[in-house]
């Protein structure tokens, strides 16, 4: 009788502790679907923005249909993107079109003077630094996810629950990662 009480004894406690592991993991994954969220907002509101801000540059840089197409292609693809890796491939081929766009203006001082494309920039700045702090977040509570679910015991958790590591959200933009080029003479 006494070996079944401990038996019963330790499969209970094996229980609760594979019910606190799976409940703590559960609660790290939905911090990360909160935080991709938030994400996904500003990724929203920017997209709501760029059509806008295409508008405006138009109508004083007609010409450059070239620069325009290709932010509206790239809008198209981050609208488009369905993970974070996608996401963060598409947002970089955005910002660096958008990064073009803006390079149009300063060709245009009478565009840049205008209060509608100061606000549309000033929008899209705010804008690019919230989705920063918002990446911030969501890479972090990632990061404690993925190892929450590496570690052991919870390891075994993870495994028969089918939780799964999730990806990491960096905007991949080729011009921020290459060092520029300073010449002095």
């Amino acid at each position: 009788m006494t070996i079944v009480l401990i038996v019963l004894g330790v499969a209970i406690v094996l229980a609760i502790v594979f019910i606190l592991i799976r409940n703590t993991i559960i609660g790290s994954r939905n911090r990360v679907d909160e935080a991709w969220s938030g994400i996904d907002v500003q990724l929203k509101r920017r997209h709501d923005l760029v059509p806008n801000l295409v508008e405006t540059v138009k109508g004083y840089a007609t010409h450059e249909r070239e620069t325009f197409s290709k932010v509206t292609d790239a809008r198209a693809d981050a609208m488009r993107a369905s993970t974070p890796g996608e996401a963060g491939a598409a947002e970089g081929q955005l910002t660096a079109a958008l990064t073009d766009l803006r390079a149009v203006a300063e060709d245009y001082p009478d565009l840049r003077a205008t209060e509608n494309f100061q606000q549309l920039s000033r929008n899209l700045s705010e804008i690019e630094d919230e989705i920063q702090a918002s990446r911030r977040i969501y890479n972090s509570n990632v990061q404690g996810y993925n190892t929450k679910i590496q570690i052991f015991p919870n390891s075994i958790v993870a495994n028969a629950g089918g939780f799964t590591e999730r990806e990491f959200f960096e905007i991949e933009n080729a011009a921020e990662r290459s060092a520029p080029s300073v010449s002095f003479g």
